[in-house]
């Protein structure tokens, strides 16, 4: 029973706000990388952003076209990784996947590979 659920997604318009959460069960969450992809119809998935293991600073990793306006966190009490995202627009629709893995040397990353367990995804719908 391994899962991750997403909720959150929703419709907004550009320059909006929205919260993504992910409840993970059935596996040590602090242990994992966690982190959270985007695909848009006819597109390659995306890594969004991801965040380390519970242990260490908590590091974190955006992609170019989200930095300084997603933030990922992690709160380890709650088996809950969050994306909230800032000032949206319009190419940020897509469906969000939050994911799980483990660190390789340590190390977390946005490869969708690095990552085993996916949840369903939450659509994310921004209008202009």
């Amino acid at each position: 029973q391994v899962q991750l659920a997403e909720s959150g997604g929703g419709s907004v318009q550009a320059g909006g706000s929205l919260r993504l959460s992910c409840v993970a069960s059935g596996f040590i969450f602090s242990s994992n990388c966690m982190g959270w992809f985007r695909q848009a119809p006819g597109r390659e998935r995306e890594g969004v952003a991801r965040i380390n293991t519970g242990a260490g600073a908590g590091s974190t990793d955006y992609a170019d076209s989200v930095k300084g306006r997603f933030t990922i966190s992690r709160d380890n009490a709650k088996n809950t990784v969050y994306l909230q995202m800032n000032s949206l627009k319009p190419e940020d629709t897509a469906m969000y996947y939050c994911a799980a893995g483990r660190p390789t040397y340590g190390l977390c990353t946005r490869n969708s590979l690095r990552y085993n367990t996916w949840g369903q995804g939450t659509q994310v719908t921004v209008s202009s």
